[in-house]
């Protein structure tokens, strides 16, 4: 394989253990982005907001209470107001009075503002009776979504969701692929933010011919684009990559939206050193946080500010809320961790389900969702986590995180196909899904989980393996050297960042905050002594004298200038 000359080496190889072709590795362009006409539905929902446009119409946006859908409410609101639409507004369903995505209740309270034409972001594709009633009060409708849909589609007039198509095309099981769905198997992976950013690509080619004087700039977006991309988790394929990539670069020239400025403010990240990792464990928490504890307005609000100053003040209450939600979400891993080990000591070691289902009475249910995850890490097999969704504990709101081969929303389908009614609502990708159900089903339904859990899944699946690219050589590690790879691509979701593993001495060490370990290594076949550092380490203190350490790269900077430093993922004895 040949690659570009010009690629430094490392990345070379860390871009081959990924599978990626050596003419894939030339710089990425918005130029190579999909066309928007892979998603299918776009000149039907195109007419009616051309149509809306031109009648000054009322539009409503109607988004998701998590970072996707708080960014691709953002993304609507200020596209279409670029190109031209004059009464625009938005509303977020509320997690605890209205549940997810365009339902009932909700389109009851639109009565106030009566809009013309409704227009979901990152839901509506399974919001059969919300749409219904929408369109019964005269409201037209267009669902932009990314979820898959369930067997039939809601009775919109336009639905833009490149996951749809496989109801059309697809005899398969899900995901669609990709003999059916063709080039359109290729946009699949956006997210919500996405799908409506394609949407307004193709709504200005409709409305703006060529590249006429006058066509507005939809790359002042990205930013936005690229957060929800990121915080959503959706695999960073080629096409989305792009997107990411591009989003970052306006971060870092100094062209992001007041919001996001801001939002880097609060979290003391340098957004002229902007990765996507700063978007994944910083940025998007506080946007989250707002839509698990209070109101996602709070977040939609600062990513359509203009004003920096007052961008300032709701990313400061955005920062309050998340370290709220931290020590809740700390809470209740501590109780979920605690029930699992009653549960082991009380039977055996290998009683563990394969498919894991907690519930407290008094979990919030806005972070059920992270304690699922952070669950589905320790015990490396898939996590529901359930919350009341009424004072009296009658209905429940479940959250579901999932290892790779484990489907979660075909899991629980196979679930509602055996026992009908036993789930109320459910809906989701492979990775992430979340669903209802009456509180005096939850042990039937732990039950028939676990079993679909232990057909799907071998004993192998569930064995916790970390993935490395390698050994370095000592003169390999250098601040050059984690310096191509932090801003080679966009890493994250299913393009995982670089990790090598090599043998070191432990020269020196000592705790830091009482949880963290730092520590001075030194390669077994000597160089010099490597500053690195292992968070969360209790359970590793002390270290052996020699260890075998999967890292990262890192930079560390001090005072104006980077160092390198070993950012330590796991070690154990060499």
């Amino acid at each position: 394989m040949q690659w570009p000359l010009e690629l430094h080496p490392l990345v070379a190889r860390v871009y081959g253990a990924r599978g990626m072709a050596a003419d894939e590795a030339r710089p990425l362009r918005l130029a190579d982005l999909l066309a928007p006409a892979v998603l299918g539905g776009v000149p039907e929902a195109c007419d009616l907001l051309a149509e809306a446009i031109a009648r000054d119409s009322r539009i409503c946006i109607v988004g998701d209470f998590d970072a996707d859908g708080a960014t691709g409410t953002a993304v609507a609101v200020r596209g279409l107001r670029l190109l031209g639409a004059r009464d625009v507004c938005y509303r977020v369903p509320n997690r605890m009075v209205d549940g997810y995505g365009l339902g009932v209740g909700l389109v009851d309270s639109l009565a106030d503002i009566r809009p013309d034409l409704i227009v979901t972001v990152d839901n509506g594709i399974a919001s059969h009776a919300g749409v219904a009633a929408a369109r019964a009060r005269g409201m037209r409708v267009i669902v932009t979504d990314h979820h898959l849909p369930g067997p039939t589609l809601p009775p919109a007039d336009a639905i833009v969701n490149p996951n749809a198509i496989v109801l059309a095309t697809c005899a398969h099981a899900s995901p669609p692929c990709a003999d059916c769905l063709g080039a359109g198997a290729r946009a699949t992976a956006l997210a919500g933010v996405g799908v409506m950013f394609y949407l307004l690509l193709a709504l200005r080619a409709k409305l703006f011919a060529g590249d006429a004087p006058t066509r507005p700039d939809l790359a002042s977006l990205l930013d936005l684009v690229a957060l929800g991309t990121v915080a959503d988790l959706v695999p960073l394929d080629a096409n989305n990559r792009i997107l990411v990539a591009a989003g970052l670069q306006r971060i870092r020239s100094g062209r992001a939206s007041a919001g996001i400025a801001a939002l880097y403010r609060a979290s003391s990240r340098d957004p002229r050193r902007a990765v996507a990792a700063d978007l994944g464990y910083a940025i998007g928490p506080r946007i989250n946080a707002a839509g698990r504890l209070e109101d996602m307005s709070l977040g939609i609000e600062c990513l359509l500010s203009d004003d920096a100053g007052t961008a300032d003040v709701l990313a400061e209450r955005l920062s309050a809320i998340n370290a709220e939600r931290r020590e809740l979400q700390a809470a209740m891993v501590e109780q979920g961790e605690a029930m699992l080990a009653r549960f082991v000591d009380r039977y055996r070691d290998d009683a563990l389900p394969c498919g894991v289902v907690l519930h407290e009475e008094d979990w919030h249910p806005g972070v059920v969702g992270l304690v699922a995850s952070k669950l589905k890490e320790r015990l490396n097999r898939p996590v529901v986590a359930f919350a009341c969704a009424d004072e009296g504990g009658v209905e429940l709101r479940g959250s579901a995180r999932s290892i790779a081969g484990f489907h979660l929303r075909d899991a629980l389908a196979e679930v509602d196909a055996a026992h009908p009614g036993l789930i109320g609502r459910f809906g989701g990708h492979a990775m992430a899904a979340g669903l209802s159900l009456p509180a005096v089903n939850l042990a039937a339904f732990a039950a028939e989980f676990d079993a679909v859990a232990r057909r799907r899944l071998d004993p192998a699946q569930l064995e916790r393996s970390l993935w490395s690219d390698g050994e370095l050589a000592p003169h390999e590690f250098t601040a050059d050297n984690a310096r191509a790879l932090r801003y080679a691509a966009p890493w994250g979701q299913a393009f995982p960042e670089p990790a090598f593993d090599n043998v070191f001495t432990v020269e020196s060490w000592r705790a830091v905050g009482e949880k963290h370990l730092r520590m001075q290594l030194r390669h077994e076949r000597g160089g010099e002594v490597l500053e690195a550092i292992l968070f969360d380490a209790v359970e590793a203190m002390p270290p052996p004298a020699r260890v075998r350490a999967l890292f990262q790269l890192d930079l560390n900077e001090w005072n104006g200038r980077e160092r390198l430093q070993l950012l330590v993922r796991h070690i154990e004895p060499a």
